[in-house]
């Protein structure tokens, strides 16, 4: 709090040059029917109008107050040097919006219970948000690589998925997700079984640029970690569930399936048509005070570049372009709101909703700028980028001692699964702070770039924190983004805290072993991991797996798991907590304060019986013993050999009630179509069975409410039984 005290303090003081306001501030007014130059209340002005005024104002501060309503812009509300010293606020008792929104109408019914409408010209409508619902683009189900084969110059499957029959395939898309990477690009044609894709987006997409770095061409659409396509989407042939809607490009039109109860001859249909809102270029002292954003679009993945993201919503872009390993070229999203060189710039009790890119970016040497107490719902990328992409920019352009703080990020990354919720770049000095961040496909936050190329390996990255957050439910499953963390960095970065942050399930329930609590990523360096709390993790609470990230300490964390020593040089762990099935009352203490609210639900965690019970299993592969799935720690693994009816169990020491059990997959997720039984007597005469199809995921969670000592868990067939932990509550 004194650091967020500090900031503000020093972001509303003027700069040389900066309205005087010895008289008070000057009110102009502005309405969504606002006109002529008078800014009153009475004739108030639009917002460009009291804009123009205010930079007519000499000698006192300006207060721009906008009515209640929705702005609909017809382009960006920009704000420069002569407009720096003004507030921008909600009228009181106002809820003022601006809009990049444009509202379709004039929908006619279908035979199949469909409803279209014209679409202007000008207007692509890539998202749809129905009486402020989005819509989903109409999408099929996956196609396996054996099917969908991609190459670096396309892919084969038309014939089997019946792209070939559709009557617009070229209005159609590809969205591949592989590892931390995902991929949006449009059919451009279709020959038989094999299509190609608009360029450059799958030039981009593929291997072989040199712009990305050759280690991450084995995260590309032609590479051997390429698995699928997630599915495609916007095609006439795909519309088949309520809430689904597609955009025919032809005949400029747009096709909806209604959701029960909804009237198309009555609601409202809003498409996102304009990309920013509000641009502040070169603005010093400028404060923007409750006003909403909604309904910005992000044109980029509708043209030919498609989205081609290389990592965190960032992406390549462009047919050509320098040879670059470190990200010194990808681009960020558009945003609703951007700041470019921005100094003591405040945005408080903003909120950001129904948009088609980003929130808000903080860029190109922005400085001492704070965004804070706002709400960001709803975005197809991610809720705020702040800093850039170049290790060693000149003085004027170094993101430094900016702030993130007391904001809440839901439902962010909808469209575009690699996004993160809050990104810092190359950043100095800059604090992320009691910050409230949920459901999130991807990472939470993101601090630090350019892994540990060359280029990158000096930088202006130092003294960043990362305090007291509340992260829940991040690094979704259904999203199949992996590689990542609750928390990640990259490059060294001198200084850097990362403290006080509660983190719950990141990348729980997972398919693989994959999703950490803290990640420090490839040259992250000289960080400070201490006093934070993390629970109910995928994989690692904290992984510095390469030993060129040097220097890094982890200290007094609390976690219901463990993890290996930090593999960077000079990197340590003391005084952890680890192991933890029950959090004590410091641990619940620090969850509960972090966040935006200062008083969060913590999830308790469940006394687990089998940590004291006696672990056997039918043979053993190795070092990889029975004990290591009751030593509470998520990163070690029992495995037996191959054999029919290979089996794990736990001897509870006496017959006690079992209400659930958790069953950890291994790192090679093993275990498969296997009985968990539970029984009173060593023989399993008297066992209750309970049949797991497929494979057990970190966790799968069975609800069983019996009497029993032992568990077992046991393969039908032949194969390995391979297990990080087993868990048995009461």
């Amino acid at each position: 709090m004194a650091v967020l005290t500090a900031v503000a303090v020093l972001a509303l003081t003027p700069l040389p040059g900066a309205r005087a306001a010895a008289s008070g501030p000057m009110v102009l007014h502005a309405a969504p029917h606002g006109s002529g130059t008078s800014c009153t209340t009475g004739r108030p002005c639009t917002v460009e109008g009291a804009r123009d005024a205010a930079r007519a104002v000499t000698g006192r501060a300006v207060r721009v107050e906008l009515a209640d309503g929705t702005y609909r812009l017809t382009a960006p509300l920009k704000l420069g040097a002569d407009d720096s010293g003004v507030t921008w606020a909600a009228a009181p008792g106002a809820d003022p919006v601006l809009s990049g929104g444009r509202t379709l109408t004039g929908w006619a019914p279908n035979s199949d219970g469909t409803w279209t409408a014209k679409v202007p010209e000008g207007v692509t409508p890539r998202q749809l948000f129905v009486d402020g619902t989005r819509a989903v683009r109409a999408r099929g189900d996956s196609c396996a690589a054996a099917v969908c084969d991609a190459t670096k110059t396309g892919m084969t499957g038309a014939q089997a998925t019946g792209i070939d029959r559709w009557a617009r395939p070229t209005d159609a898309e590809a969205v591949i997700r592989v590892r931390w990477r995902n991929y949006h690009c449009r059919i451009a044609s279709v020959t038989g079984d094999h299509m190609t894709f608009a360029q450059p987006c799958w030039t981009n997409s593929a291997s072989g640029t040199n712009r990305t770095g050759p280690a991450w061409d084995s995260t590309t659409v032609d590479s051997a970690r390429y698995s699928k396509v997630a599915f495609f989407e916007n095609a006439r042939e795909l519309l088949d569930r309520p809430g689904e809607f597609v955009w025919d490009s032809a005949a400029r039109t747009v096709t909806y399936l209604p959701r029960e109860g909804e009237d198309p001859r009555r609601f409202r249909a809003v498409t996102p048509v304009m990309e920013n809102l509000l641009v502040l270029d070169g603005a010093h002292d400028v404060r923007v005070t409750g006003i909403d954003f909604a309904y910005a679009a992000y044109l980029q993945p509708s043209t030919d570049e498609g989205y081609a993201g290389m990592q965190a919503g960032l992406t390549l872009t462009g047919a050509t372009g320098p040879v670059d390993h470190a990200g010194r070229f990808y681009t960020k999203p558009a945003a609703a709101l951007t700041v470019r060189g921005g100094r003591h710039v405040v945005v408080d009790h903003a909120r950001f909703s129904h948009l088609g890119g980003a929130g808000a970016v903080f860029e190109q040497g922005t400085q001492d700028s704070t965004l804070t107490r706002s709400r960001f719902t709803d975005l197809s990328s991610g809720a705020a980028y702040i800093g850039d992409t170049d290790p060693t920019p000149g003085p004027e352009l170094v993101g430094a001692r900016n702030t993130v703080s007391y904001n809440t990020v839901r439902h962010t990354g909808v469209e575009y699964t690699d996004a993160v919720g809050i990104w810092a770049g190359y950043e100095a000095g800059t604090v992320i702070d009691h910050n409230t961040l949920d459901d999130l496909p991807y990472s939470a936050v993101s601090v630090g770039w350019g892994w540990n190329q060359p280029e990158a390996q000096q930088s202006v990255l130092r003294d960043n924190r990362v305090t007291n957050n509340r992260i829940t439910d991040v690094m979704r499953v259904a999203h199949e983004q992996h590689d990542g963390g609750a928390i990640y960095t990259q490059g060294a970065q001198p200084g850097t805290v990362i403290s006080g942050n509660y983190i719950n399930r990141s990348a729980y329930g997972n398919t693989e072993r994959d999703g950490n609590g803290i990640y420090l990523d490839e040259q992250s360096s000289h960080i400070t991991v201490s006093g934070n709390v993390l629970t109910r993790l995928g994989y690692k609470w904290v992984s510095n797996w390469a030993d060129y990230g040097i220097d890094n300490h982890a200290t007094g964390n609390w976690t219901d798991t463990d993890a290996p020593a930090l593999a960077g040089t000079g990197s340590t762990m003391t005084d952890n907590h680890t192991r933890l099935d029950r959090l004590p009352a410091a641990a619940l203490k620090v969850a509960a304060a972090a966040g935006a609210d200062g008083h969060g639900h913590v999830e308790r965690l469940r006394p687990d019986l089998a940590r004291t019970g006696t672990a056997t299993q039918s043979s053993t592969d190795g070092t990889s013993a029975a004990a290591r799935a009751v030593d509470g720690d998520t990163s070690t693994d029992t495995r037996t050999l191959s054999e029919a009816g290979a089996w794990w169990q736990v001897d509870l020491g006496a017959e006690r009630h079992v209400g659930q059990v958790e069953i950890w997959n291994d790192a090679s997720m093993t275990t498969g179509a296997f009985d968990v039984r539970l029984a009173s007597s060593a023989d399993f005469s008297d066992a209750t069975t309970v049949h797991v199809t497929g494979k057990a995921l970190r966790p799968t969670l069975l609800d069983t409410d019996t009497e029993a000592r032992y568990v077992r868990i046991q393969l039908t067939g032949t194969g390995r039984v391979g297990l990080a932990q087993v868990q048995v509550h009461s």
